[in-house]
């Protein structure tokens, strides 16, 4: 089994085990309590917005380390052009990062809406 594909396994694990005590959850209906299906609803998109924000996060901190990386090679390879290759770094870094912030405010979007109320 590769690297890549042993860690992605695991994220996925650990996604997993992290959602069961969400899936687990059982109550006692009244009538101030919203329905099973507003709950259902409720549960999947915390699941759902746990795994937007895991995703971003991984596939962000990937792009970025590949993105040093790559940076560094090119400055060694060519110190002439370190100013210029500096620069699309860091822009192509803060492109990385609003996206993955991008990421988190439709987490937040997702956790935060008020399920069943305009039901």
């Amino acid at each position: 089994m590769s690297n890549k594909l042993r860690s992605l396994s695991l994220l996925f694990f650990l996604v997993a085990l992290l959602a069961l005590p969400l899936l687990a959850q059982e109550g006692a209906e009244t009538a101030a309590e919203p329905s099973e299906s507003r709950t259902s609803l409720f549960r999947l998109s915390l699941i759902a917005g746990a795994a937007v924000i895991t995703l971003s996060v991984a596939a962000g901190a990937f792009c970025q380390a590949k993105a040093i990386s790559s940076g560094c090679e090119g400055i060694s390879r060519n110190p002439a052009g370190a100013p210029h290759i500096r620069f699309l770094l860091i822009f192509g870094l803060v492109l990385i990062e609003t996206l993955v912030i991008y990421a988190l405010l439709i987490t937040i979007i997702i956790l935060m809406v008020q399920w069943g109320k305009y039901a």
